[in-house]
Protein backbone atom coordinates (compact mmCIF):
# COMPACT_ATOMS: atom_id res chain seq x y z
CA UNK A 1 0.00 0.00 0.00
CA UNK A 2 1.59 3.48 -1.16
CA UNK A 3 1.59 5.95 1.12
CA UNK A 4 1.20 8.72 -1.28
CA UNK A 5 -1.29 6.96 -3.48
CA UNK A 6 -3.71 5.72 -0.94
CA UNK A 7 -6.47 7.09 -2.60
CA UNK A 8 -9.95 5.05 -1.14
CA UNK A 9 -10.75 4.31 2.84
CA UNK A 10 -11.46 6.15 5.78
CA UNK A 11 -10.77 10.20 6.22
CA UNK A 12 -10.51 10.39 9.72
CA UNK A 13 -11.24 14.40 10.59
CA UNK A 14 -10.10 14.08 14.49
CA UNK A 15 -6.67 12.42 15.36
CA UNK A 16 -3.87 13.86 17.13
CA UNK A 17 -0.45 14.29 17.30
CA UNK A 18 2.17 14.28 20.25
CA UNK A 19 4.45 17.10 20.29
CA UNK A 20 8.09 15.95 21.16
CA UNK A 21 9.95 17.47 24.34
CA UNK A 22 12.37 19.33 21.29
CA UNK A 23 10.05 20.82 19.30
CA UNK A 24 9.90 24.52 20.93
CA UNK A 25 13.05 24.11 22.72
CA UNK A 26 15.03 23.44 18.91
CA UNK A 27 12.89 25.60 17.22
CA UNK A 28 12.70 29.13 19.52
CA UNK A 29 15.81 31.21 20.81
CA UNK A 30 16.84 29.46 24.14
CA UNK A 31 18.54 32.69 24.92
CA UNK A 32 15.54 34.93 24.76
CA UNK A 33 13.06 32.60 26.02
CA UNK A 34 14.90 30.16 28.30
CA UNK A 35 12.69 27.79 30.60
CA UNK A 36 9.31 29.93 29.19
CA UNK A 37 9.25 27.78 26.48
CA UNK A 38 7.02 24.37 26.68
CA UNK A 39 9.37 21.67 27.94
CA UNK A 40 9.27 18.35 29.61
CA UNK A 41 10.20 19.04 33.74
CA UNK A 42 11.25 16.35 35.85
CA UNK A 43 9.35 15.67 38.87
CA UNK A 44 10.81 14.34 42.59
CA UNK A 45 9.07 11.07 42.00
CA UNK A 46 11.02 10.37 38.41
CA UNK A 47 7.98 11.36 36.86
CA UNK A 48 7.95 14.10 33.94
CA UNK A 49 5.47 17.31 33.76
CA UNK A 50 5.01 19.66 30.54
CA UNK A 51 5.84 23.03 31.68
CA UNK A 52 5.26 26.36 29.29
CA UNK A 53 6.26 29.92 31.12
CA UNK A 54 6.36 28.50 34.49
CA UNK A 55 3.57 26.87 34.96
CA UNK A 56 2.49 22.84 34.80
CA UNK A 57 0.31 22.32 31.37
CA UNK A 58 -3.00 20.90 32.77
CA UNK A 59 -2.35 17.02 31.70
CA UNK A 60 -2.36 13.80 33.99
CA UNK A 61 0.73 12.89 32.01
CA UNK A 62 3.05 13.82 29.56
CA UNK A 63 0.51 12.91 26.47
CA UNK A 64 -2.39 11.54 25.60
CA UNK A 65 -2.52 7.65 24.00
CA UNK A 66 -4.72 5.48 25.37
CA UNK A 67 -5.38 3.94 22.44
CA UNK A 68 -1.82 2.62 22.67
CA UNK A 69 -1.09 1.45 26.04
CA UNK A 70 -1.78 -1.50 27.56
CA UNK A 71 -4.45 -0.28 29.80
CA UNK A 72 -6.17 2.61 28.18
CA UNK A 73 -6.75 4.60 30.82
CA UNK A 74 -3.04 4.46 31.77
CA UNK A 75 -1.12 8.09 30.80
CA UNK A 76 2.69 7.77 30.20
CA UNK A 77 4.14 9.42 33.20
CA UNK A 78 7.91 9.90 31.59
CA UNK A 79 8.65 10.37 27.89
CA UNK A 80 10.07 7.08 27.83
CA UNK A 81 6.94 5.68 27.81
CA UNK A 82 5.03 7.34 24.75
CA UNK A 83 4.48 4.96 22.09
CA UNK A 84 6.40 6.03 19.17
CA UNK A 85 2.81 5.81 17.02
CA UNK A 86 2.03 9.06 19.14
CA UNK A 87 4.69 11.07 17.67
CA UNK A 88 6.45 9.85 14.81
CA UNK A 89 5.22 9.93 11.15
CA UNK A 90 6.17 7.07 9.75
CA UNK A 91 4.50 5.05 12.68
CA UNK A 92 1.64 6.24 12.65
CA UNK A 93 1.01 6.07 8.91
CA UNK A 94 1.45 1.91 9.85
CA UNK A 95 -1.04 2.70 12.68
CA UNK A 96 -3.50 4.29 9.74
CA UNK A 97 -2.78 1.36 7.66
CA UNK A 98 -3.38 -1.30 10.09
CA UNK A 99 -6.89 0.46 10.48
CA UNK A 100 -8.28 1.15 7.10
CA UNK A 101 -7.27 5.16 7.28
CA UNK A 102 -6.52 6.97 4.33
CA UNK A 103 -6.03 10.05 5.67
CA UNK A 104 -5.64 11.88 8.94
CA UNK A 105 -6.51 15.20 10.01
CA UNK A 106 -4.20 16.36 13.02
CA UNK A 107 -5.25 17.87 16.00
CA UNK A 108 -2.40 18.99 18.76
CA UNK A 109 -1.74 17.53 22.15
CA UNK A 110 0.40 19.11 24.22
CA UNK A 111 -0.96 22.73 22.63
CA UNK A 112 -4.30 21.58 24.04
CA UNK A 113 -6.40 19.98 21.99
CA UNK A 114 -7.76 23.77 20.40
CA UNK A 115 -4.34 25.42 21.16
CA UNK A 116 -5.89 26.82 24.14
CA UNK A 117 -2.64 25.89 26.37
CA UNK A 118 -1.39 28.97 24.87
CA UNK A 119 -4.49 30.91 24.11
CA UNK A 120 -4.02 31.23 28.31
CA UNK A 121 -0.37 32.47 28.14
CA UNK A 122 -0.22 36.60 28.77
CA UNK A 123 2.88 37.67 26.89
CA UNK A 124 1.36 37.64 23.05
CA UNK A 125 4.97 37.62 21.89
CA UNK A 126 5.66 34.34 23.28
CA UNK A 127 2.29 32.88 22.61
CA UNK A 128 2.96 33.98 19.07
CA UNK A 129 6.24 31.96 19.10
CA UNK A 130 4.81 29.01 20.33
CA UNK A 131 1.71 28.86 18.02
CA UNK A 132 4.13 29.06 14.78
CA UNK A 133 6.55 26.87 15.88
CA UNK A 134 3.64 24.53 16.14
CA UNK A 135 2.84 25.03 12.99
CA UNK A 136 5.84 25.21 10.99
CA UNK A 137 6.46 21.77 12.42
CA UNK A 138 2.92 20.12 11.69
CA UNK A 139 4.17 21.00 7.96
CA UNK A 140 7.39 20.46 8.06
CA UNK A 141 7.73 17.02 9.98
CA UNK A 142 4.16 15.65 9.11
CA UNK A 143 2.53 16.35 6.09
CA UNK A 144 5.84 16.80 4.06
CA UNK A 145 6.22 13.53 4.70
CA UNK A 146 2.91 12.19 3.18
CA UNK A 147 -0.06 13.54 2.11
CA UNK A 148 -1.89 11.58 3.59
CA UNK A 149 -1.62 13.90 6.68
CA UNK A 150 -3.79 16.83 6.36
CA UNK A 151 -2.82 19.77 8.53
CA UNK A 152 -4.74 22.33 10.69
CA UNK A 153 -3.05 25.31 12.24
CA UNK A 154 -3.36 26.79 16.00
CA UNK A 155 -3.65 30.32 16.32
CA UNK A 156 -2.98 32.69 18.66
CA UNK A 157 -6.36 33.97 20.56
CA UNK A 158 -5.60 37.73 20.95
CA UNK A 159 -5.28 40.40 19.42
CA UNK A 160 -7.52 39.54 15.91
CA UNK A 161 -5.38 41.20 13.85
CA UNK A 162 -2.80 38.40 14.99
CA UNK A 163 -4.93 35.72 14.88
CA UNK A 164 -5.64 36.47 11.02
CA UNK A 165 -2.09 36.90 10.13
CA UNK A 166 -1.54 33.82 10.94
CA UNK A 167 -4.21 31.97 9.43
CA UNK A 168 -3.05 33.45 6.26
CA UNK A 169 0.63 32.20 6.82
CA UNK A 170 -0.28 28.72 8.05
CA UNK A 171 -2.74 28.42 4.78
CA UNK A 172 -0.19 29.80 2.74
CA UNK A 173 2.00 26.96 3.84
CA UNK A 174 0.09 24.21 3.40
CA UNK A 175 -2.63 24.23 6.47
CA UNK A 176 -6.27 22.80 5.66
CA UNK A 177 -8.04 23.91 8.53
CA UNK A 178 -8.37 26.60 11.48
CA UNK A 179 -8.36 25.17 15.20
CA UNK A 180 -10.22 27.63 17.37
CA UNK A 181 -10.62 27.77 21.39
CA UNK A 182 -14.77 27.81 21.73
CA UNK A 183 -15.38 29.82 24.43
CA UNK A 184 -11.91 32.13 24.24
CA UNK A 185 -13.15 34.50 27.03
CA UNK A 186 -12.66 31.70 29.60
CA UNK A 187 -8.78 31.15 28.92
CA UNK A 188 -7.67 35.19 29.15
CA UNK A 189 -9.34 38.55 29.77
CA UNK A 190 -10.68 38.69 25.61
CA UNK A 191 -14.08 39.73 23.97
CA UNK A 192 -17.17 37.06 24.27
CA UNK A 193 -16.74 35.03 20.90
CA UNK A 194 -20.12 36.63 19.91
CA UNK A 195 -18.28 40.14 19.83
CA UNK A 196 -17.41 41.99 16.45
CA UNK A 197 -14.09 42.12 16.61
CA UNK A 198 -13.79 38.31 15.61
CA UNK A 199 -16.04 38.88 12.52
CA UNK A 200 -12.26 39.50 10.90
CA UNK A 201 -11.39 35.30 11.82
CA UNK A 202 -14.68 34.18 10.38
CA UNK A 203 -14.26 36.61 7.04
CA UNK A 204 -10.68 35.35 6.54
CA UNK A 205 -11.55 31.56 7.06
CA UNK A 206 -14.75 32.44 4.57
CA UNK A 207 -12.20 33.92 2.09
CA UNK A 208 -9.62 31.16 2.43
CA UNK A 209 -12.21 28.48 2.72
CA UNK A 210 -10.62 26.86 5.03
CA UNK A 211 -13.05 25.06 7.97
CA UNK A 212 -13.44 26.53 11.58
CA UNK A 213 -12.90 23.51 13.77
CA UNK A 214 -14.16 23.74 17.40
CA UNK A 215 -12.99 20.54 19.80
CA UNK A 216 -14.01 20.11 22.82
CA UNK A 217 -11.80 19.76 26.24
CA UNK A 218 -10.95 23.21 25.93
CA UNK A 219 -13.52 24.55 28.07
CA UNK A 220 -15.50 23.94 31.13
CA UNK A 221 -18.97 24.71 30.62
CA UNK A 222 -21.01 21.51 31.82
CA UNK A 223 -17.39 19.38 32.46
CA UNK A 224 -17.92 18.94 35.93
CA UNK A 225 -14.08 18.18 38.32
CA UNK A 226 -14.26 14.94 39.08
CA UNK A 227 -15.08 14.04 42.77
CA UNK A 228 -12.36 11.88 44.72
CA UNK A 229 -15.32 8.90 44.12
CA UNK A 230 -14.05 9.00 40.71
CA UNK A 231 -10.39 7.31 40.37
CA UNK A 232 -8.95 5.46 37.44
CA UNK A 233 -11.87 4.23 34.58
CA UNK A 234 -14.31 5.71 36.47
CA UNK A 235 -12.56 9.60 35.94
CA UNK A 236 -11.81 8.63 32.43
CA UNK A 237 -15.37 7.55 31.56
CA UNK A 238 -16.62 10.81 33.21
CA UNK A 239 -14.67 13.00 30.77
CA UNK A 240 -15.09 10.96 28.36
CA UNK A 241 -19.08 11.51 28.09
CA UNK A 242 -19.38 15.00 29.69
CA UNK A 243 -16.86 16.63 26.94
CA UNK A 244 -19.00 16.07 23.62
CA UNK A 245 -22.17 17.16 25.67
CA UNK A 246 -20.46 20.06 26.30
CA UNK A 247 -20.28 21.32 22.23
CA UNK A 248 -24.44 21.86 22.91
CA UNK A 249 -23.87 24.80 24.38
CA UNK A 250 -21.48 26.09 21.75
CA UNK A 251 -23.62 24.81 18.91
CA UNK A 252 -26.69 26.54 20.49
CA UNK A 253 -24.79 29.75 20.86
CA UNK A 254 -23.41 29.71 17.30
CA UNK A 255 -27.38 29.29 15.80
CA UNK A 256 -28.48 32.42 17.63
CA UNK A 257 -25.11 34.45 17.18
CA UNK A 258 -25.69 35.42 14.01
CA UNK A 259 -22.11 34.61 12.76
CA UNK A 260 -23.42 32.20 10.27
CA UNK A 261 -26.08 34.34 9.21
CA UNK A 262 -23.31 37.24 8.23
CA UNK A 263 -20.71 34.50 6.78
CA UNK A 264 -22.81 32.49 5.14
CA UNK A 265 -20.08 30.24 3.10
CA UNK A 266 -17.81 29.59 6.15
CA UNK A 267 -17.68 26.01 7.24
CA UNK A 268 -17.33 25.15 11.24
CA UNK A 269 -16.60 21.55 12.17
CA UNK A 270 -17.29 19.83 15.71
CA UNK A 271 -15.14 17.62 16.35
CA UNK A 272 -15.64 14.51 18.81
CA UNK A 273 -18.65 15.80 18.81
CA UNK A 274 -20.75 12.72 18.64
CA UNK A 275 -24.11 12.43 16.92
CA UNK A 276 -27.29 11.79 18.95
CA UNK A 277 -27.51 14.86 20.70
CA UNK A 278 -27.92 16.60 17.53
CA UNK A 279 -30.95 15.18 16.03
CA UNK A 280 -32.82 16.19 19.60
CA UNK A 281 -30.72 19.92 19.95
CA UNK A 282 -31.90 20.63 16.13
CA UNK A 283 -35.31 19.42 16.38
CA UNK A 284 -35.75 21.15 19.75
CA UNK A 285 -34.46 24.43 18.58
CA UNK A 286 -36.49 24.66 15.06
CA UNK A 287 -39.69 24.05 17.80
CA UNK A 288 -37.92 27.00 20.14
CA UNK A 289 -37.59 29.09 17.13
CA UNK A 290 -40.64 28.62 15.95
CA UNK A 291 -42.52 29.44 19.61
CA UNK A 292 -40.61 32.71 20.02
CA UNK A 293 -41.29 33.60 16.44
CA UNK A 294 -37.29 34.15 15.34
CA UNK A 295 -38.31 34.58 12.04
CA UNK A 296 -39.55 38.08 12.45
CA UNK A 297 -35.80 38.73 13.61
CA UNK A 298 -34.75 37.43 10.46
CA UNK A 299 -33.70 34.01 11.10
CA UNK A 300 -33.95 31.19 8.58
CA UNK A 301 -35.13 27.63 10.32
CA UNK A 302 -32.32 26.86 12.71
CA UNK A 303 -31.54 23.35 11.55
CA UNK A 304 -31.38 24.60 8.20
CA UNK A 305 -28.39 27.18 8.52
CA UNK A 306 -26.87 24.24 10.35
CA UNK A 307 -27.25 21.83 7.30
CA UNK A 308 -25.94 25.04 5.18
CA UNK A 309 -22.69 25.27 7.47
CA UNK A 310 -22.07 22.80 10.08
CA UNK A 311 -20.70 19.37 10.52
CA UNK A 312 -20.99 16.72 13.40
CA UNK A 313 -18.10 14.31 14.09
CA UNK A 314 -19.30 10.47 14.87
CA UNK A 315 -16.73 7.68 15.65
CA UNK A 316 -18.91 4.97 17.81
CA UNK A 317 -22.24 6.62 16.70
CA UNK A 318 -24.78 4.55 14.78
CA UNK A 319 -26.05 7.14 11.96
CA UNK A 320 -29.87 5.57 11.71
CA UNK A 321 -32.20 6.91 9.87
CA UNK A 322 -33.78 8.88 13.02
CA UNK A 323 -30.52 10.39 13.24
CA UNK A 324 -30.28 11.51 10.24
CA UNK A 325 -33.57 13.30 9.45
CA UNK A 326 -32.37 16.11 11.18
CA UNK A 327 -28.48 15.40 10.73
CA UNK A 328 -28.27 14.37 7.28
CA UNK A 329 -25.37 12.37 6.09
CA UNK A 330 -23.81 15.41 4.08
CA UNK A 331 -23.22 17.10 7.32
CA UNK A 332 -21.34 14.00 9.31
CA UNK A 333 -18.17 13.55 9.31
CA UNK A 334 -15.88 10.67 11.00
CA UNK A 335 -13.22 10.06 12.72
CA UNK A 336 -10.77 7.28 14.69
CA UNK A 337 -9.76 9.23 17.76
CA UNK A 338 -6.46 8.27 17.34
CA UNK A 339 -4.59 7.82 19.69
CA UNK A 340 -6.90 9.15 22.69
CA UNK A 341 -8.18 6.31 24.94
CA UNK A 342 -11.57 6.76 23.11
CA UNK A 343 -10.35 6.01 19.46
CA UNK A 344 -12.02 3.00 17.94
CA UNK A 345 -8.10 2.03 16.84
CA UNK A 346 -7.47 -0.67 15.78
CA UNK A 347 -10.80 -2.07 15.14
CA UNK A 348 -12.29 0.80 13.38
CA UNK A 349 -13.53 -1.20 11.03
CA UNK A 350 -15.80 -3.37 13.06
CA UNK A 351 -16.77 -0.22 14.79
CA UNK A 352 -17.92 0.96 10.82
CA UNK A 353 -19.86 -2.36 10.03
CA UNK A 354 -22.06 -1.46 13.17
CA UNK A 355 -22.44 2.01 12.78
CA UNK A 356 -23.33 2.56 9.17
CA UNK A 357 -25.80 -0.77 8.89
CA UNK A 358 -28.08 -0.55 6.77
CA UNK A 359 -27.22 2.77 5.57
CA UNK A 360 -26.98 3.25 1.57
CA UNK A 361 -23.54 3.41 -0.41
CA UNK A 362 -23.87 7.20 -0.80
CA UNK A 363 -24.90 8.17 2.66
CA UNK A 364 -21.79 5.64 3.49
CA UNK A 365 -19.61 7.23 1.02
CA UNK A 366 -20.56 10.84 2.42
CA UNK A 367 -19.65 10.53 5.82
CA UNK A 368 -16.40 8.54 5.44
CA UNK A 369 -14.97 10.06 2.62
CA UNK A 370 -16.76 12.62 0.40
CA UNK A 371 -17.57 15.18 2.70
CA UNK A 372 -13.98 15.47 4.44
CA UNK A 373 -12.56 15.59 0.96
CA UNK A 374 -14.26 18.53 -0.24
CA UNK A 375 -14.45 20.09 3.44
CA UNK A 376 -10.40 19.98 3.20
CA UNK A 377 -10.20 19.76 -0.79
CA UNK A 378 -8.03 16.74 -0.60
CA UNK A 379 -9.04 16.13 -4.61
CA UNK A 380 -6.07 18.81 -4.72
CA UNK A 381 -3.96 16.55 -2.94
CA UNK A 382 -4.95 13.72 -5.25
CA UNK A 383 -4.27 15.43 -8.55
Amino acid sequence: MSNENFNSGLISVDDHVQEPPELWTRRLSKARWGNRLPHLKAQSDGTQRWVVDGNELPLSGVGLTGALMDDRNRVPQSWEEVPAAAYKPSERLRAMDADGVAYSVLYPTVAGLSGENFGRLTDTDLELACVQAYNDWLIEEWASMSKRFVPQCIVPLWPAEATVSEIKRAVRIGHKGVIFPAVPMELRNVPHINDAVYDRIWAVCQDLDVPICFHPGSFNTIQFAAHEYFQGKLAGTLEALTQPASLVFVLVNLLLSRILLRFPKLKVVFAESSLGWGTYLLEYADHQAEQDRLQTEGYPKLSEMFRRQCYLTGWYDRATIKTRSHVPAENILWATNFPLATSTWPSTRDYLTRSLEGLPENSRRAILSENASKLYRLQELQN
